[in-house]
């Protein structure tokens, strides 16, 4: 599916953390940077960690299918294999997962293998996929 990239901005506390975390975990490209922010590509998306510690604050949760799912995050919904393959570079680098790798909503419409985990300045980020890709929006 060839759809418009997005862009995010997003508090940090520490860039070069957040370097290391988004480049070497997440396999993300270096874009522009400055001693202020860092461009990010994440699978085409670009995203940009921004110096500013006095925002990166504890967020709330909302209860989804059992679990206690932050309720600001951000993620990338990637194809089944990708998202198998990212869950076990996560694993291998002993990242913390904040909501385990599981399906949720599995055999009904929706159904979806997610996992949460959090950068270094504590921004919750979600993965997913979709067994069926047309059931991203459907009700």
């Amino acid at each position: 599916m060839n759809i418009p990239r997005f862009h995010l901005a997003f508090p940090v506390h520490d860039l070069e953390e957040a370097r290391t975390f988004y480049t070497d975990i997440l396999g993300c490209k270096l874009g522009r940077e400055s001693d202020k922010w860092i461009d990010f590509d994440l699978y085409g998306h670009q995203i940009v960690a921004h110096l500013s510690p006095e925002d990166c604050i504890n967020i709330g949760t909302n209860p989804v299918d059992g679990d206690k799912v932050p309720s600001r995050h951000f993620g990338v919904i990637l194809p089944w294999p990708k998202w198998e393959d990212l869950c076990k570079i996560i694993k291998k680098k002993n990242i913390a997962f904040l909501i385990e790798p599981r399906i949720r909503f599995k055999d009904v419409s929706g159904e979806q293998g997610t996992f949460f985990i959090k950068d270094p300045s504590g921004n919750a980020l979600e993965f997913k996929s979709f067994r069926d890709d047309s059931d991203v929006f459907r009700k």
